[in-house]
């Protein structure tokens, strides 16, 4: 059924936390395919207990879509894959046709930070890292690194209520699942971020000149679609 409540990143069932992104071309193609989806869900039982819940978001830039879901296993999701997967993906590409399916990576939850007095989140920011070859435990550190730096702030930014970081399954990925009370916060805690001085700009220096680092990308999404199984509240 569907949900109007945002997902628990933390929830500690969760053993297999998947990410993928779409490209659909439009704010109008967001729109269209985020009902198709509901809709192929809707019309089938709910594949797998193991399957805590699905969440779709629109991406600020018009054109993405970021899927999450959240498996008991990894095992549970391959049996999907096998069985129940297909027939949706049908159903939704008839209905907008041209979706280009982008990425999937596969994410253990790590550890998280989340005020206490945290209002609804307008906006989720996806902070996607990847790092030149497989190697967990240096993953491992850079997300405890992160988390120094942020402990090193003097204040937190004011619009910021989370952050869920995940480690890739093969070793190259850290993923940050970020709530914040609105996009426009975010934005307004990135132009005040300057380089400065002091022990947080250490910190954040050493963060962002890890060895091994590829690439790090911010990206905005607005939460459009919550499935969960019968039962689970709304």
């Amino acid at each position: 059924m569907r949900t109007t409540r945002q997902p628990d990143p933390a929830d500690p069932r969760i053993g297999a936390s998947l990410f993928s992104t779409w490209r659909v071309g439009t704010p109008e193609r967001q729109a269209q395919t985020v009902e198709a989806i509901g809709r192929a869900w809707e019309r089938r039982g709910w594949p797998a207990r193991e399957l805590l819940g699905y969440h779709v978001y629109t991406g600020e830039d018009g054109d993405t879509l970021l899927h999450y879901l959240q498996w008991a296993s990894e095992g549970a999701y391959e049996s999907f894959v096998k069985t129940h997967r297909q027939e949706r993906v049908d159903e939704i590409d008839t209905a907008v046709p041209g979706i280009e399916r982008v990425a999937l990576h596969r994410y253990r939850h790590h550890r998280s930070g989340v005020r206490t007095d945290g209002p609804v989140p307008g906006c989720v920011v996806i902070v996607d890292v990847e790092f030149e070859g497989a190697d967990a435990e240096r993953s491992r550190r850079w997300a405890d690194a992160v988390f120094e730096a942020l402990g090193s702030e003097p204040e937190p930014p004011p619009g910021g209520i989370s952050a869920h970081f995940h480690l890739g399954t093969d070793g190259t990925r850290v993923l940050n699942y970020a709530e914040w009370e609105s996009a426009g916060a975010h934005a307004d805690a990135l132009a005040a971020a300057g380089d400065g001085i002091g022990p947080a700009a250490f910190a954040w220096r050493r963060v962002q000149e890890w060895p091994g680092l590829k690439s790090s990308t911010v990206r905005r999404y607005e939460h459009a679609l919550g499935l969960v199984p019968d039962g689970a509240g709304r």
